[in-house]
């Protein structure tokens, strides 16, 4: 080959390479909200990070509050005392996850702050606690459709207010047909919360999970607000021994990528957006 034609190609081969790196895709940014009371998220915010980052290509940032309350002080969304909440905390975030353990947090406000960038398109993943979180007046009875006091449960897609003793739950995959799900084997969690349904919503069951006689939904996708926003949520996630479960974090992934919209029909990440893509 001529001298100059073989400068030609290697120029044309290091473009090509330089094209194909600058349109590889970007991590998805990923905002994981964890404090408050009755669990381990010193320990679980980083067990999260590393495992979800292991499994896609999502980059995790915290929103942490060391505070073991019930109304654990976020500042980045709640605001110093005296502050107002801020509705814009998940700007330049691609979904949130909600781990928090919020459940005194009564303030229709904050909750409205909350919710705003669910309501503005933004998707979300809730987990564990999340789901009795942010709620006020009479909450533990069935909710009137568009009653204040319910408009996490809305978000949410169901309505849950307890839970039954710490003990393995057998959890059975109800929807073959969702990528979420699609692959996915039934298993048994060691020691865990069985949270209550008090009434399906608009939630899509994907999971069941039964303690001795007593089943119910354990995780579901919901469609939330004007934009349809896509939500995933399971209320599996007590102890961190859980937490770090594979079969765990597969769950939580693809229904990360579900909700971001980088989840293949058959259950695998989008082109770019598995492990391999980093």
């Amino acid at each position: 080959m001529h001298r100059s034609s073989f400068l030609a190609l290697l120029v044309s081969t290091a473009l090509g390479l330089h094209s194909f790196a600058a349109e590889a895709p970007k991590p998805l940014k990923i905002l994981l909200i964890t404090g408050g009371c009755c669990h381990d998220y010193v320990k679980q915010k980083d067990v999260l990070k590393e495992g979800l980052e292991a499994r896609a290509n999502v980059l995790i940032e915290h929103a942490h509050s060391p505070d073991k309350s019930m109304k654990p002080p976020i500042e980045q969304i709640y605001g110093k005392p005296g502050e107002k909440p801020n509705p814009d905390y998940a700007k330049g975030y691609d979904l949130v996850i909600h781990d928090e353990c919020a459940s005194n947090q009564n303030t229709p406000e904050i909750i409205t702050a909350v919710l705003q960038p669910h309501v503005d398109g933004i998707p979300a993943v809730n987990l564990h606690c999340a789901m009795h979180s942010y709620r006020f007046g009479n909450y533990k009875q069935p909710l009137a459709a568009g009653a204040d006091n319910g408009r996490w449960f809305e978000y949410i897609g169901l309505h849950s207010t307890g839970h039954g003793p710490q003990r393995p739950i057998a959890i059975t995959f109800t929807e073959p047909t969702s990528p979420i799900t699609k692959g996915l084997t039934d298993w048994s969690t060691g020691n865990e919360e069985l949270y209550n349904n008090i009434a399906i919503l608009t939630a899509k069951a994907l999971a069941k999970g039964k303690q001795g006689d007593v089943e119910t939904v354990v995780a579901w996708t919901n469609e939330y607000g004007p934009k349809k926003t896509r939500v995933f949520s399971t209320t599996i996630g007590h102890n961190t021994a859980t937490v770090a479960d594979a079969r765990y974090l597969d769950l939580v992934t693809r229904g990360i990528l579900w909700a971001t919209g980088k989840l293949n029909d058959d259950g695998t990440p989008a082109a770019g957006y598995g492990p391999a893509a980093k």
